[in-house]
C-alpha cells in the first residue's frame, strides 16, 4: 500500500520533494542536502520563493535600472532674449535725394526703445550710412540688410517681441509674380541701390514675417514713401477722418501665402502704396525728422500702452494739424522750402497679419 505524500520543497536548496502528508513540523531536505551539515534558518522561506533565492544559491546580480528616457526636444533657446530690434537709418549721403533725418530718425528709435520700452542695448542692430560708422558691417548695404533680417528672426520663440524699422527711400516695382492688387510690388533702398537693387516686399514677407511662430510678435515701423503694404501683410486697416475703420483684404487667392507661421505681425507705416512721407523740421522746429517717427514717438511717450486706434487717430490728427499751418504761412518763402513735403505727405496706415479691435489692443512691444 502506498503512503499518501505531498509536495514541498527542500529548505536548503528548493529543490522539490515528495513528503508524508502528517509532516508538516520536520525541517525537509532532499537527498543531495542530506549528506551536509544542516542549519536550520530562523525564518524559513516559503514555498513561492523562487530557487534561485533559496538558502545555499548564489544571488544573482540585480539588473540596472532602464535609462530614463531623454527629456522631450524643446525649441531653442534664443541667443539674444525676448526682446529684438533691427533699426535702418539711411541718408544716402550727398546725393540729390539726401534724406536729412534718417540717420537721426533711427537713433531716437533706439534710444526710445531702450529708455522707454525695456530693450537691452545688446538685442539691437542698428544700420546707417552715418559718415562717422566704423563697422563695415553696420553700413545699411542691401547684403547687410538682408543679414540683419536674418538675424531678427533667428531662433524666434513663443513670447518674443520683434521690432523693424526704417527709415529712408520707398519704390515701387512692376509686379512680375501677380501677387499684387495693384500690380506693384513695394520696396525699400538700401545704401547702394543703384548698383546692388532694392528689397522688394515679397523678400521682406519671407524673410521677417513668414516665421514667425505662435506666441511671436512682431512691429514694423516704415517711414518711407509707397509703404503701406511694405510687408505684404494680409489685412490693411481702412480708417476715415471720423475714427470708423474696417478691414480691407489684400489675400489674393492665386498668390502664395503671405501671413504668419502663427505669430501676429503688426505694420505702421507713414503711407499708402501711392503716398508720400514727410522728413521735415516742421514738429521739432530744429532738426529734420521723418514725421512718421517722430510723432509716433511723441504719441506713445504721451500714452504708455495706448491703443493702435488711437495712436493712428492721434498721428494722422498732428500730420493734418501741421500742414495746415504750413498751407496758412507757405507764401514766405522760407518757410515754403523748409517745409514744402510736408504739404505732399499722406497719412499714416496700418496693415496686419490678423484682423483685430484696433481700440481695444494696447500696443505691446
Amino acid at each position: 500500500m502506498m503512503m499518501a505524500c505531498r509536495r514541498a520543497r527542500c529548505m536548503q536548496c528548493g529543490r522539490p520533494v515528495l513528503v508524508p502528508m502528517q509532516a508538516y513540523n520536520v525541517y525537509i531536505l532532499c537527498s543531495a542536502c542530506q549528506g551536509y551539515p544542516q542549519v536550520r534558518p530562523n525564518n524559513p522561506l516559503p514555498d513561492s520563493t523562487p530557487p534561485s533565492l533559496a538558502p545555499g544559491f548564489p544571488r544573482p546580480r540585480p539588473r540596472p535600472p532602464p535609462p530614463a528616457p531623454l527629456p522631450p526636444p524643446s525649441a531653442p533657446a534664443s541667443a539674444y532674449g525676448k526682446k529684438r530690434a533691427v533699426l535702418f537709418g539711411i541718408s544716402y549721403g550727398k546725393k540729390a535725394n539726401r534724406i536729412k533725418g534718417a540717420v537721426n530718425d533711427a537713433h531716437c528709435m533706439k534710444y526710445f526703445l531702450i529708455d522707454k520700452l525695456g530693450f537691452p542695448t545688446d538685442s539691437i542692430r542698428l544700420l546707417t550710412d552715418d559718415p562717422e560708422e566704423r563697422n563695415p558691417l553696420r553700413i545699411p548695404t542691401k547684403h547687410n540688410m538682408r543679414m540683419a533680417m536674418r538675424w531678427l528672426v533667428e531662433g524666434v520663440r513663443p513670447g518674443d517681441s520683434l521690432v523693424f524699422y526704417y527709415s529712408g527711400h520707398g519704390s515701387r516695382e512692376v509686379d512680375h509674380d501677380m501677387d499684387e492688387i495693384d500690380g506693384y510690388d513695394e520696396a525699400i533702398c538700401p545704401v547702394d541701390y543703384e548698383h546692388e537693387g532694392k528689397i522688394i516686399d515679397d523678400e521682406i514677407n519671407a524673410t521677417i514675417v513668414r516665421p514667425l511662430p505662435r506666441g511671436a510678435k512682431l512691429h514694423a515701423l516704415v517711414d518711407t514713401c509707397f509703404s503701406g503694404t511694405v510687408l505684404d501683410l494680409p489685412f490693411m486697416c481702412r480708417m476715415n477722418r471720423k475714427g470708423y475703420y474696417g478691414w480691407e483684404d489684400h489675400r489674393n487667392p492665386r498668390a502664395a501665402y503671405k501671413g504668419t507661421s502663427g505669430g501676429v505681425a503688426v505694420c505702421i507705416s507713414a503711407c499708402d502704396d501711392d503716398g508720400n512721407a514727410a522728413d521735415t523740421s516742421a514738429f521739432s522746429g530744429m532738426e529734420s525728422a521723418g514725421a512718421l517717427t517722430y510723432n509716433f514717438i511723441q504719441a506713445m511717450q504721451g500714452e504708455p500702452k495706448m491703443s493702435y486706434g488711437r495712436l493712428l487717430n492721434a498721428m494722422r490728427s498732428t500730420i493734418r494739424t501741421a500742414k495746415e499751418g504750413h498751407q496758412q504761412q507757405h507764401h514766405e518763402d522760407f518757410g515754403y522750402a523748409m517745409d514744402s513735403r510736408l504739404h505732399y505727405a499722406h497719412e499714416p496706415q496700418l496693415s496686419s497679419s490678423h484682423k483685430f479691435d484696433i481700440y481695444s489692443n494696447p500696443i505691446l512691444m
